[in-house]
């Protein structure tokens, strides 16, 4: 069995870590590919986290495209291969005409919900404005929705499945920048990532609109490090690269913006 109570400790999702530690006991038991339902970005960087101390056990995440925010997890024994066959999804499209009553991700999202599904079983939803939405469901629920998802806001919908070639995926535009720092703050490197002053960044810090590594931050000081991923609402995300030090001490860090 696994050191259940060594990987809780200090763990913040400690109900979605325990679930994937008894499945991964299941899958151990079993010699079986075990499925989780959708995991969040926060649960999915503090699973992987946990599990990569363990060489009895493997993980496989995926939400059907490179960039998707929710994702299933695959579980096996360290010698069963795995790959992103095994994680069982279904595409669902939600067309209607939106052109007068527009619909956000919100929306959608409470749309389904309202027919009795939890957000567990549904992973992300790509709004396509007036034409209407995809969403990337467990494929338990797709017949389910296919039949009871009629309506989203005032506009009625039909709604079926189409093959995961078919996602819309637009692919995140991109931005490199180089910026030498006297330290490695999240004010400081943020600020400049996304092109405004430090002092509105400290703003959006202080409202809990940035997270890293999908953690919320509300410390300005904050050290960051290459690897790191900074998110702010709204405004995208940064990837911290490699982080070198200059012949005056100063900080010259390679980014990537993702708009």
């Amino acid at each position: 069995m696994l050191p259940r109570e060594e990987l809780l400790k200090g763990v913040e999702n400690r109900d979605s870590v325990a679930r994937v530690i008894d499945q991964a006991e299941q899958a151990i038991k079993t010699w079986e590919v075990v499925l989780t339902d959708f995991l969040s970005p926060p649960e999915l960087a503090e699973i992987q986290r946990v599990f990569s101390r363990l060489t009895e056990v493997q993980l496989l995440a995926w939400g059907g495209y490179p960039q998707a925010e929710r994702q299933r997890m695959a579980i096996a024994r360290g010698e069963i291969p795995l790959d992103q066959s095994q994680v069982a999804l279904v595409v669902l499209e939600i067309a209607g005409n939106f052109l007068f009553d527009t619909a956000t991700h919100r929306d959608f999202l409470g749309a389904m919900l309202g027919t009795g599904i939890v957000r567990e079983k549904t992973g992300d939803i790509v709004v396509l404005g007036e034409r209407g939405a995809q969403v990337i469901v467990a494929p338990e629920i797709a017949e389910f929705l296919e039949m009871n998802l009629q309506q989203v806001r005032s506009v009625p919908v039909k709604t079926q499945q189409i093959d995961i070639s078919e996602l819309k995926i637009r692919e995140p535009k991109k931005k490199e920048l180089t910026t030498v720092e006297a330290s490695l703050r999240l004010d400081a490197i943020a600020s400049a990532g996304f092109g405004m002053s430090r002092s509105k960044m400290v703003d959006f810090i202080d409202a809990g609109d940035v997270r890293v590594n999908w953690k919320d931050i509300t410390q300005a000081s904050f050290q960051l490090k290459s690897g790191d991923l900074v998110a702010i609402r709204g405004k995208g995300r940064l990837e911290v690269g490699e982080v070198a030090i200059t012949k005056k001490d100063r900080y010259r860090i390679q980014l990537t913006r993702y708009m």
